[in-house]
C-alpha cells in the first residue's frame, strides 16, 4: 500500500510511473544534484572527490554530503529573509553534531521535536536561546529539560501541554522564592491548525483540521488555547505557528494560512491588548520543496521569501497590525539536495512484462533500511550510473534493495545504461533529508556511514554501524 505525504486524497497514484528517457544518461542536472557534483574522466565527483575513491575508503551504501552545498543553502535562506526574519533549521530532516556546528557557524536557529534532538543540540553547545521545541506529545521530562536549558520557545500543541507547562512555571516560581515577577516566564508559541493543506503545486483550504497537530481554528480551540496560556502568569506568548504541508512549490497555501493567522492575531490583540508587544513572531513553518527529479520545479529561495514576506505584510496592513517577524523552518530544502547515496550493484534481472516490455531490476546493497521514502510515500528519485560514463542505450530500470520485501524499492522507474553491470556504482540524488533520520536496522542491516566532502577531502560525520553495535542492546 502506497501513501502520499499529503495523505489519502493523493492515493490515486498509478501503479507504474513512466519517466521520460533522458537525452544524456551521463548528465547531472544541476537542479537535482549537489552544487559540487561533476563528471570527470567518466566517473562522478562530489566536491572534488571521485565516488569510486569514496566507495573504496568507506564502503557502500554510503551517504556523501556536499558540505559547501549545505552551508550555501543556509546562507541562501539567511540572505533571503534578512534581518526581519528568522530561519530555523528543522532537525527532523537530519541532525548530527557536525550539522549543529555548521548551523551555529552560519547563524541559523534550530527546531527540535524530541529530547534526543534537544540533547544533541545542547551537547554540541548550540545556543539554547535559538532553539524551539516542537512535538504533539511532549512529555513532562522533555518540557522540563527544555525549560531548564532556557530554550528560546516551546511550540505548544495541546491543552495538556499548557497544564504541564503551568506546573513547571509554578516550580520555577517557588524555586525563585515566590516573589512577584522574580521567576522567569516560559516563552511559548501556539501551533494553529489553519485548515490549509499544501503539497507541491496543490493546496486545499477547507476541512483539514482532522489531524493530531495544533489547535484548530474551527470550534474555538485556538482561542481557548490562547486564553489558557494568557491565564498562566508563568507563560509568555511570543508568537503564532502553523505548518501546512511538504514539498511546497508555490506560495498559494501560505497566503491562505497567513490570512487566517493574521485574523487570529487581530482577535487576540483586541481581546488582550497587552499581548501586542509580546507576540512578535508569525511562524509559517516548513515544507519548502526541492527537486528530486528534473520535472520538479521548486522556486528560488529568494523568490519564495519575497512572496511570503509580501503576503504577511499585505495581510497585516489590511488588518491594521504591525508586521511581526516572519519565521520559517526549512529542513529538506537545506539538507536534502546536497547529499547523494552511493550503492554497489549486486544482482541484475531482466523481467519481461506484458506487451513485450522489459524492465531491468537492478539490485543494490542497501534499500528501504536506508531510504524508506519510496516504500512509505511512493517518492520519486533520480539515479545515475556513477562509477563510469556509458554510451549504451537507455534501459528501463527499477532500482531495488536487498531486503526481504517486495516493496523494497529505492527508485521505482528510471533509465540507466543498458550495459550496467554487477560491481558498478549507482548514485541516488537528493537523499539528505528523511533518509538517514528515518533509517532502520530492518533485517539486521547496519546503518550506513555519512561523510562530508569539501575541496577534494572527506571526513566521516557518522561511522558505519557494526555487528557489535547491533548486538549492544541484547541481554545474555
Amino acid at each position: 500500500m502506497r501513501a502520499h505525504p499529503a495523505g489519502p486524497r493523493h492515493g490515486e497514484i498509478p501503479v507504474d510511473h513512466t519517466s521520460v528517457v533522458p537525452v544524456d544518461l551521463n548528465d547531472l542536472d544541476p537542479v537535482v544534484w549537489p552544487r559540487g557534483a561533476r563528471r570527470t574522466t567518466g566517473a562522478m565527483t562530489l566536491a572534488g572527490n571521485d565516488v569510486r575513491d569514496l566507495a573504496a575508503q568507506y564502503g557502500t551504501p554510503l551517504l556523501a554530503m556536499d558540505e559547501q552545498d549545505f552551508r550555501s543553502r543556509c546562507q541562501d535562506f539567511a540572505d533571503a529573509f534578512g534581518a526581519a526574519g528568522d530561519v530555523h533549521y528543522a532537525a527532523k530532516a537530519f541532525l548530527s553534531t557536525h550539522i549543529v556546528n555548521w548551523l551555529a557557524q552560519e547563524g541559523l536557529a534550530l527546531d527540535v521535536c524530541s529530547a534526543g534532538e534537544l540533547a544533541l543540540a545542547l551537547r554540541a553547545d548550540f545556543p539554547p536561546a535559538k532553539i524551539a521545541l516542537h512535538g504533539s506529545n511532549k512529555s513532562q521530562a522533555e518540557l522540563e529539560m527544555a525549560v531548564d536549558a532556557g530554550i528560546g520557545a516551546i511550540v505548544v500543541d495541546s491543552y495538556d501541554e499548557i497544564a504541564r507547562l503551568a506546573g513547571i512555571a509554578e516550580r520555577l516560581h517557588l524555586e525563585s522564592g515566590g516573589g512577584n515577577g522574580s521567576a522567569r516566564r516560559i516563552p511559548v508559541m501556539i501551533r494553529i491548525t489553519v485548515g490549509v493543506e499544501a503539497h507541491t503545486h496543490e493546496f486545499i483550504a477547507t476541512a483539514h483540521e482532522d489531524q493530531k497537530f495544533g489547535f484548530s481554528l474551527a470550534g474555538g480551540d485556538a482561542a481557548e488555547g490562547v486564553r489558557r496560556i494568557v491565564a498562566c502568569s508563568g507563560l509568555e506568548l511570543i508568537g503564532l505557528h502553523s505548518h501546512i504541508g511538504s514539498q511546497i512549490f508555490d506560495p498559494s497555501g501560505f497566503e491562505v494560512s497567513a490570512h487566517r493567522l493574521v485574523g487570529l492575531l487581530k482577535t487576540i490583540i483586541k481581546t488582550h491588548p497587552d499581548l501586542a508587544a509580546s507576540i512578535t513572531t508569525l511562524d509559517l513553518g516548513g515544507g519548502l520543496g526541492i527537486a528530486y527529479t528534473s520535472t520538479d520545479t521548486p522556486p528560488p529561495v529568494d523568490a519564495m521569501a519575497k512572496s511570503l514576506t509580501e503576503i504577511v505584510e499585505r495581510e497585516c496592513q489590511a488588518a491594521g497590525l504591525a508586521v511581526p517577524r516572519i519565521a520559517v523552518e526549512p529542513g529538506r530544502a537545506i539538507v536534502g539536495p546536497g547529499t547523494v547515496t552511493l550503492y554497489e550493484v549486486g544482482t541484475i534481472k531482466d523481467v519481461h512484462l506484458d506487451g513485450g516490455v522489459v524492465r531491468k531490476y537492478v539490485s543494490i546493497d542497501g534499500g528501504m533500511s536506508d531510504n524508506i521514502r519510496t516504500a512509505l510515500y511512493d517518492a520519486d528519485y533520480t539515479a545515475v550510473l556513477a562509477s563510469r560514463s556509458s554510451d549504451a542505450p537507455a534501459a528501463r530500470c527499477r532500482v531495488v534493495g536487498k531486503h526481504c520485501e517486495s516493496g523494497d524499492i529505492v527508485v521505482r522507474d528510471c533509465y540507466l545504461p543498458a550495459d550496467i553491470a554487477v560491481g558498478d556504482l549507482i548514485a541516488v540524488a537528493a537523499t539528505g533529508a528523511y533518509c538517514y533520520s528515518m533509517a532502520s536496522n530492518y533485517n539486521r542491516l547496519p546503518r550506513p556511514p555519512l561523510v562530508a566532502v569539501i575541496d577534494g577531502t572527506s571526513r566521516q560525520l557518522l561511522r558505519r554501524e557494526t555487528d557489535d553495535d547491533l548486538m549492544r542492546l541484547e541481554t545474555w
